[in-house]
């Protein structure tokens, strides 16, 4: 068994919480795959949350934003990278999506 001492184990942590895909400058659409999750509201209540994995962290794919990639692909099934810009907080966000190839 390694030990670590506590600054060495704090030095160390990541903690395990879920990004956005905004905060990625690029997503690769043909490289990053979706995993399904679950999460409590703030009434307790269970809701589902699709996320991408990219260098072992957690990025939040809104529905908003996968339907927008729909559409992308609709009107250029070759596009292999976008970008995601969230504006807004809370009930009042949004998200635009911008094809980069």
């Amino acid at each position: 068994m390694v030990q670590k001492t506590l600054r060495e184990e704090a030095k160390a942590f990541i903690s395990k919480k879920t990004l956005n895909i905004s905060e990625l400058e690029v997503v690769n659409l043909d490289t990053l795959t979706t995993e399904d999750r679950e999460g409590l509201n703030e009434d307790g209540k269970t809701f589902n949350y699709k996320v991408i994995i990219s260098n072992n962290l957690e990025y939040r794919v809104p529905s908003s934003v996968l339907s927008n990639i729909k559409t992308l692909l609709e009107a250029k099934p070759t596009l292999k990278t976008v970008r995601v810009i969230k504006k807004g907080q809370g009930m009042n966000t949004t998200y635009q999506v911008i094809p980069l190839d």
